[in-house]
């Protein structure tokens, strides 16, 4: 199982033409000379370039790779994930983008401050670099070993070669080129990923064919009901389980809300929110199809014994290279389809963590650099997270079974995260201290379930391991972490009890969990130690969600239950009328000569004056 030099070509084409991406936002229109164009493409992208780059993100190896791994193993039951895409992407567009983009922020971290104060910011900042770059490192190495234990494509050469590229085209292009290669990486990880289809099925005598054998040994699921938590996949866990999961991806994560902000209108960044909404379908539909397809061509072309792969994540390696091995190029398009995932991913994550660095960390104690200076330092930012990304990759190499830890921690943190921003957007009652507390005992509730999962999941592979469960990493198969947050804790061998049972938790509730815990503890810390008063609230910084959920209520009660924080009233003259006269909707001023360097360092918020509050889609 070869490349050939076709293949070599191909991929070498995707570096290429990633690379010029670059190079052309870094020589034309303002040549990222400011913080605004560098970090936010000047706040003027349309949303369908957001939208396949919002796709792009967290399309990485992990869903090309263990997708299909899933599907071949467990059957189609994962495919109701897809019920969770609506509301996990609704509820951003709705709730969180307008809030967002009203506030003229660049960090998602900078409302953590004008909602709480500078302590809460620095507390969410961290802990997004924390989460950031220890998956990094980890998403480029992991497919990379994977692929080099099945083709022999050269492991280092791949780190270094996909590692120096993305730093280049990021560093050089700003966010411009991240969105635009995101692109680009997206038409070709869906023509990767249908070639695979088409040729596979073709082999074994059409879809229709697939469909049919894959009917007959039950891997078509069918809806199950089962409330139970602890059950790995069901409906529930998928579809509900899923909203969270999305959410903490695509409603707070700053790498997805970096590029709502970069919108030219809250209009477009909203349309991107649902034009996400049918490529994601279409990407879980690839997916789950190339599991099927490879579920039937394994049963009738069974690879040699010595030709078997030792790990999931390599299944989807092994039946490329079987099914198009006569077919030249084609090897070589789904190498470059399962790279485009790996840059997407770190691009996005070179750029965010740039961009919480320098905003979050950087300019409140610097006010005083000129947009010059700050422009090169975050491009020297960027550049230092993509060398640190290289060296998180050989450090990856060498963490054996830890590395499962690793990334695992990814997961663990994305819930705490919304469950802060969700206490502070929904709960004006919630204080500083409350919003501190509760994010520290998600923390530690999200570590105490996910690393007692971790070990129950070592001592069950210690032993002879359950059918179709993924076995641990050794330094021969470390890669099967890569299918970690997908096919996460299978199935316990005997029913387990007390803590046992609470750390079989499905993984799909991790996020529900954790950001669930973050509410409550910072609720109760918040009423112990004083809620804040209603004049210390912003009104901008709240969304009113209990009393929308609760609209049948008198209107006496409904104001209750904002705890005094008073929203004006709105109706569509008035917002039209605010725009018309304002030029920026909910009353946001157009900055004017002196406000200029405000806006493109850290919002309009930050102007001197009287503060100007937006006018929230509340109605009394």
């Amino acid at each position: 199982m070869e490349f050939t030099v076709i293949d070599y070509s191909i991929f070498a084409l995707l570096l290429l033409l990633s690379s010029a991406i670059g190079l052309f936002y870094a020589l034309s229109g303002g040549r990222q000379r400011t913080v605004q164009e560098f970090l936010l493409a000047n706040r003027n992208m349309g949303f369908l370039p957001v939208a396949l780059s919002l796709l792009a993100t967290f399309q990485s190896a992990v869903a090309i790779l263990g997708v299909p791994a899933e599907i071949y193993h467990f059957g189609t039951q994962y495919w109701f994930l897809g019920c969770s895409y609506f509301l996990g992407l609704l509820i951003p567009a709705h709730i969180f983008i307008p809030v967002f983009y009203r506030l003229r922020i660049t960090s998602t971290y900078e409302y953590l401050e004008l909602r709480f104060n500078k302590t809460v910011r620095i507390f969410g900042t961290i802990t997004f670099i924390f989460q950031m770059v220890i998956y990094m490192g980890v998403v480029l190495y992991a497919p990379a070993l994977a692929l080099n234990a099945v083709t022999g494509f050269d492991l280092w050469s791949a780190v270094l070669t996909m590692g120096l590229v993305c730093t280049l085209y990021t560093t050089l292009g700003g966010l411009k080129a991240v969105i635009w290669t995101d692109v680009f990486q997206t038409l070709v990880m869906f023509a990767g990923q249908l070639a695979v289809i088409v040729v596979g099925a073709q082999r074994v005598g059409g879809m229709a064919r697939v469909w049919h054998l894959a009917e007959q040994e039950g891997k078509i699921s069918g809806i199950d009901l089962n409330p139970d938590p602890f059950e790995r996949h069901t409906f529930w866990t998928l579809a509900v389980g899923g909203v969270f999961m999305m959410l903490s991806l695509y409603g707070v994560n700053q790498a997805q809300v970096q590029r709502y902000l970069s919108s030219r209108s809250e209009r477009e960044a909203k349309l991107s929110c649902y034009a996400v909404f049918p490529c994601q379908q279409i990407v879980l539909c690839l997916s789950c199809l190339t599991g099927l397809v490879m579920f039937v061509y394994d049963r009738e072309h069974t690879l040699a014994p010595g030709n078997r792969p030792k790990s999931s994540d390599q299944l989807v390696l092994y039946f490329v290279m079987d099914v198009l091995q006569d077919l030249p190029g084609l090897p070589g398009l789904f190498v470059a389809c399962l790279f485009s995932g790996c840059l997407s991913t770190i691009s996005s994550a070179f750029n965010s963590l740039a961009t919480v660095t320098m905003e979050d960390l950087v300019r409140p104690h610097c006010p005083r650099l000129s947009e010059a200076q700050a422009t090169l330092l975050s491009k020297l930012l960027a550049l230092g997270y993509g060398l640190l990304c290289l060296g998180m990759a050989y450090v990856s190499s060498m963490l054996g079974p830890v590395l499962q830890a690793a990334i695992s921690i990814f997961g663990m943190v994305g819930g705490p995260l919304l469950g802060l921003f969700c206490l502070g957007m929904f709960f004006p009652c919630a204080n500083p201290t409350g919003a501190v507390v509760g994010l520290l005992a998600g923390l530690a509730m999200a570590f105490w379930v996910g690393i007692g999962s971790l070990v129950r999941s070592m001592g069950a592979a210690a032993g002879t391991p359950p059918p179709n469960s993924t076995m641990l990493p050794t330094m021969g198969n470390l890669t099967t972490v890569l299918a970690t947050t997908l096919l996460a804790p299978t199935e316990a061998p005997k029913s387990p009890t007390g803590l046992q049972k609470f750390y079989s938790l499905s993984y799909m509730w991790y996020s529900a969990h954790n950001s669930t815990t973050v509410i409550v503890v910072g609720l109760l810390v918040s009423l112990l130690t004083g809620p804040t008063p209603a004049a210390s609230v912003d009104p901008r910084t709240i969304y009113p969600v209990l009393p929308h959920l609760l609209c049948c209520l008198p209107r006496k009660y409904r104001q209750k239950l904002c705890c005094g924080v008073g929203f004006p009233d709105e109706n569509a003259d008035t917002v039209d009328a605010v725009v018309k006269t304002n030029g920026v909707p909910n009353g946001l001023p157009l900055p004017g000569p002196g406000q200029q360097e405000q806006e493109e360092g850290q919002g309009y918020i930050r102007a001197a004056g009287s503060p100007a509050y937006a006018v929230q889609e509340t109605s009394f």
